[in-house]
Formats: structure tokens, sequence, C-alpha cells
């Protein structure tokens, strides 16, 4: 598979479009002022234990209090509460020894929140999901720092390997070389990108990560909550760490900054991939130039066409998303059944996109065209599954139910990415209607007196070529037409050009060197 990453840099932030063989598959956005990343920690403060939901609301910064669930406590808590407050206080130079600090016993499963939280204490949290709609940050305290070949988790000694990496003696290596280097109080997931790995390498990743706590150790000395303690990566580089691998081919990026960032995070990274870089300034917009811009209308919004002719009708609601499934006009064969089938496999390979695009989470029916014979409903699964292989959202796909429906549920980190591909319509303004020519006529005329009366001389007017006719055409050399009449008024000469990028009713002046004149 060809992967390519688009970074486009505006003053309003960075977005990010990842393409799969030149589709778009991913859609982010960094909006400058974005202050909750998931990832991010905060030295946060308990105001309000809420038995009932066996949960607690947490101040860390944002209008509303985070949510933190007992279940997101942690088996660790009480040593991440220990930790917390010991750091805050710790005064010796270079900051105490991790490696010696006293793990305490793990909480319960099946506890009470207010027997761990009790006096409200001040506690460093990891977001979790970003604040979405009314609803502030959702809170863990498993805190966990990913690096690019391994994630390190603090306060227990347990090494785990991806499941992901089927061959038993390369998890057997990786479980080995882990052990040996691995410091005290630090458990360690080998992540899949590890396979095959040196142990040079995993150490220094491993390092790189034992210094990043070191970091959160050094920023709590002293600290008032609410306070940011860590920020997670950009989202460039976040993504650069979990998606690169060798189907990358290229990473284009229009900000010379952010360009150098990359490289050197590559160089870091990945020295054999530093090539796949490269800086744009071609002078049209990079989202225009590699088709993203056009994508984006063609796959936002209601309904989605796919090439068969058939399409998907994506509705929304506060507690599901549905997308109905729509045969085409094209027929692949005479068979109903077989009909069916076609359409409903390219229906499912166009919404694992469309959930990936559109970052849907929560629960998503999906009701396709009904199919008869219980080997093509197995087809259809298997064909979701696969085609949802690559999403990185946890997600699950439930059997084909008796009325033709799927269930999918897919884990929602952040809101859903919408955008309104609809314009209104320059030239009636939403309304349907546009003003009488004749009245645009007049319009015309008064904004050209205004200018001659302020001494502008040598006037070029701009207009559609329908209105271009209708104010040139006359009798002999135009005599009679409104451009005739208007130089016989005003006593001097006005050109009028025919500009075919207006819409019916817009018009502009010029100056004889071509600057528009601002009314």
């Amino acid at each position: 598979m060809n992967k390519e990453l688009i970074i486009n840099a505006t003053p309003q932030g960075v977005e990010i479009a990842l393409l799969e063989d030149k589709k778009l598959v991913e859609l982010h956005h960094e909006k400058a002022d974005n202050s909750f990343a998931v990832g991010d920690l905060y030295l946060g403060k308990v105001k309000k234990l809420i038995p009932g939901l066996n949960a607690a609301f947490v101040d860390v910064g944002f209008e509303k209090d985070a949510f933190l669930h007992y279940t997101d406590l942690s088996p660790y808590a009480r040593s991440l509460l220990k930790f917390t407050q010991q750091a805050m206080n710790d005064n010796t130079p270079g900051g105490f020894d991790f490696g010696t600090f006293q793990v305490e016993p793990e909480i319960i499963k099946t506890g009470k929140i207010n027997e761990v939280l009790n006096g409200k204490p001040h506690i460093l949290v990891q977001i979790l999901k970003e604040p979405i709609a009314a609803k502030g940050p959702r809170l863990s305290c498993e805190i966990s720092l990913p690096g690019r070949f391994v994630v390190i988790t603090p306060f227990n000694d347990i090494v785990a390997v991806s499941r992901k990496i089927h061959s038993s003696d390369e998890r057997k290596r990786l479980q080995k070389i882990v052990e040996a280097i691995k410091p005290k109080n630090f458990g360690v997931i080998v992540r899949t990108a590890a396979e095959g790995k040196n142990t040079a390498e995993l150490h220094e990743d491993l390092t790189e990560l034992v210094a990043t706590w070191k970091t959160i150790q050094h920023n709590l000395k002293g600290a008032v909550a609410p306070a940011k303690i860590l920020s997670e990566q950009t989202k460039t580089t976040s993504m650069l760490r979990d998606l690169l691998n060798e189907d990358f081919n290229k990473i284009v990026i229009n900000d010379r900054n952010i360009f150098n960032d990359t490289k050197s995070y590559i160089q870091r990274i990945a020295p054999d991939k530093i090539d796949i870089v490269s800086y744009y300034h071609n002078g049209s917009p990079i989202f225009d130039q590699f088709s993203v811009t056009k994508q984006v209308k063609a796959a936002f919004g209601k309904t989605v066409n796919l090439p068969s002719g058939a399409y998907l009708i994506i509705e929304h609601t506060e507690a599901l998303h549905v997308i109905d499934v729509n045969s085409g006009y094209k027929s692949v064969s005479n068979n109903q059944e077989q009909n069916a089938l076609e359409t409903n496999m390219e229906a499912a390979e166009e919404i694992a996109r469309q959930l990936r695009l559109r970052d849907l989470g929560g629960i998503i029916v999906v009701d396709f065209i009904d199919m008869k014979l219980p080997d093509n409903k197995r087809k259809l699964i298997e064909a979701m599954e696969n085609f949802m292989r690559t999403d990185r959202a946890k997600h699950a796909v439930l059997p084909i139910s008796k009325f033709g429906l799927m269930q999918i549920t897919r884990q929602r980190m952040k809101p859903e990415v919408t955008i309104n591909t609809q314009e209104v319509c320059p030239t009636c303004n939403g309304t349907g209607k546009i003003s009488s020519a004749l009245i645009l006529e007049d319009e015309i005329e008064k904004n050209l007196s205004y200018l001659i009366n302020h001494q502008h001389k040598d006037l070029i007017l701009a207009v559609h070529p329908i209105m271009h006719a209708y104010l040139t055409k006359g009798g002999f050399l135009g005599i009679g037409s409104r451009r005739w009449h208007w130089r016989w008024k005003y006593k001097q000469k006005i050109r009028i050009r025919a500009n075919t990028n207006y819409h019916l009713t817009e018009f502009h002046f010029f100056d004889k060197q071509e600057d528009e004149i601002k009314l």
C-alpha cells in the first residue's frame, strides 16, 4: 500500500491528510490554540466525588471539570498519588531516584472511588478523551508514554509483547531483550513495530521514554494545580510515530518549521526514510495540488456517491450514526442476489473509509441491501472486518441481524470531523432569486457616477459575459448602448470587459493600472 502524508499549515492551525493509494482516508486538524489533546499529562485537583457513579470530577483547567471513573484509576493509583505528592514537594538536587520509589499495594477492581481519592488530593492524570460538545475531558490514571517501538507504564515491572507479532520465537527474543534493559519500576509493552529490531534500537527508544518520565517528575516540582505537566507530541509527530512503516513513501509539508521538525524527527526514528520528506512551495494550495480538497468536497455531506452509481446516506443522531446503502444504476449481472452482494461489498469499503475519515465513534448502524444467502452475509462481514483492519481506533463488527442491519462499534476519542461541503449561491445568497438586470444597471451607474465625481478616470468595468453583451449591444459602433450613453453623459471613455469567472450580477471597477477600486 502506498501511503502519503500531506501537511498543510495555516494561521488557524495544521491540517494533516493521510492518503492510501492516493485515496483520502484520514483528515486531522490541530488548532493553533488547541489546549487539550489525548495523551497530555496534567496535575489535577479532585473537586467532587460522586459515589453513585463511582467517579470523580477533577479540575484540570478546562471550563467544565474533567471526568475520572474508578475503572480508569489504574491498579497503581495509590502509587501514583504518593509519587505526585513526593515529586511536588521534592527538594533533592536533580530529583529523587525513581528506581528506589516504594510502590504501594494495588487497588481492588471492585473498590469505591472515595476509598482511593478521599481528601480530594492532587493527582497526575492523562487525557483519555478530548472535550466533546458540552462534556469536559475524560481522564485516566493509567499513565503510559508511547515511543516508536515500546510503551512504558510506571509503577510495575511487567513486560508484554504485542499479540500482532505472530512468531513465538520473535516474541521470546523481544521479551528477553526488554527484561535485560528495563529499569526498575517501569512496565514495558513492546509494540508491533519492534519486530526484527535489535537491542540498541530498543534501548535508545526506552532511554528516551525514561528521560521523558524524569521530565514529568521535574515539572511536578512546585507545580500548582491545575497545571499542564507534559504535552503529547504534535499531531504530526504522533501520527508519524504510530504510522510510519515501509509503506510510507511521501511526506509533503508547506511550512518550513514543521518541515525541519519532521525531518529531524524522522532522522532520529528512521534515518533510512529521511528522503521521503519534502518541502512544498509551488504557489498553488498544497491540498489542491494533491487532490485533497476535491476528495473532501466529494466525501463529506449527507450523500456519498460510489463509482457504480450506488450511494450512501449518512445520518447523525445523538445516540448513533445511521448509514443507508442504496443500489446504483449499473447492474453487474441479471442475478439480484449477486447485484446486492457486489453493491454491498463496494459500500463496505467506502463505509470503512468514511468511519476513519469522519472519525465517527460510538454505535454505527448500517442498512445494507437485503441478501438471502447466509454465505453472502458471511462474505460481507469478513470483507468489512478486512477493510477496517487498518483503522487504529478500537472497533467491533457484529453479524448482520435478521432485519439486515450490521452494527459496528468504534472508539470515540474526539469530536467527529464535520465539513460543510455545500456553498451558498453567491448570486442569490441562498434565496433562489436574483435582482433584475435593469436594477443591476442602475446600481452600476450609481457607482460609476460616484467614482467619476471623485475624480477617477480611465475606468474599466468588469462584468459577466451576458451582462457585457447587454451593456455594449447597440447600433453601428455600439451607438445607443448603455456604454455609449455613459460616455456621452460623463464625457469620458469607459471600457467594459467580460470575465467568465464572475457570477451573473457581479461587477468590479478597475483603474488604468488594473488595480481594483474598492467601493
